[in-house]
């Protein structure tokens, strides 16, 4: 894809799932399965996020797996039932980390492409999302940001008349009342600057791009559900539920 001169269309623009990780706070449930393969609302969780990426447009998907992923790629399959693309991409015997799994996958990813955690339903509009990446071609990513003062989780972005003025997931400040809500947008350049073959946080990727002023901020109004604790997951299902997703 030549960004410079063509329109992004989201059919064409891969997702980078993120969904490598232990689950070890919902143990006992995830002895023996990963977290990505827990029933939700009647269904494994991934079924329910691979179906709301399906209704925005997107049709390509990169699974990063580590713990018990091969259960995972088992069950999905190369996606065609589901009107999609999947490929795979796997940590190895060590855990890499977010960035790490995604540098790992970087064969597979575009010149553009999503990142999104495999533990998280975000219901918002994908494709205003991409098209005001697409109108900020000096940005290496974007980065999906939530009202939150402290609400959800830990606020850690301050963001200001549209622009998104610094991301720290480690050191808060007073002014930071959003919070990353987990969907990122990222152009090659940006994971060029991860390091191969060892264990990285992404979120030390996002904290340069922000101080440099490279890490556009969109601003979206739905609220998360994540599965990462037993807590969580109650909530998440009721949502699922309710909403008959």
């Amino acid at each position: 894809m030549q960004i410079s001169n063509c329109k992004f269309q989201i059919e064409e623009v891969p997702v980078a799932l993120l969904a490598g990780g232990l689950a070890t706070r919902l143990r006992p449930i995830t002895q023996t399965i990963p977290k990505a393969l827990v029933d939700l609302a009647g269904k494994p969780f991934i079924d329910h996020q691979l179906a709301l990426l399906q209704r925005n447009g997107i049709r390509k998907v990169v699974m990063c797996l580590g713990y018990l992923g091969e259960q995972v790629e088992q069950h999905l399959g190369d996606g065609s039932r589901l009107g999609m693309e999947l490929n795979y991409s796997y940590d190895g015997e060590k855990l890499m980390g977010t960035g790490g799994a995604l540098r790992r996958a970087a064969h597979l990813l575009g010149d553009v492409f999503w990142v999104m955690y495999g533990d998280s339903y975000m219901d918002i509009d994908y494709r205003a999302v991409l098209a005001d990446f697409e109108a900020k071609p000096q940005a290496l990513g974007l980065m999906t940001v939530l009202w939150n003062n402290n609400q959800w989780d830990r606020s850690n972005v301050v963001f200001r008349d549209g622009r998104l003025i610094r991301y720290d997931k480690r050191v808060q400040t007073p002014e930071m009342n959003f919070i990353d809500f987990g969907v990122q947008l990222l152009r090659r350049g940006a994971l060029e600057r991860i390091p191969a073959d060892r264990p990285y946080d992404l979120a030390d990727l996002y904290a340069g791009l922000s101080n440099e002023g490279r890490l556009a901020g969109y601003e979206v109004f739905n609220r998360f559900y994540e599965i990462g604790t037993p807590a969580s997951l109650e909530e998440a299902r009721k949502y699922l539920e309710r909403t008959g997703r």
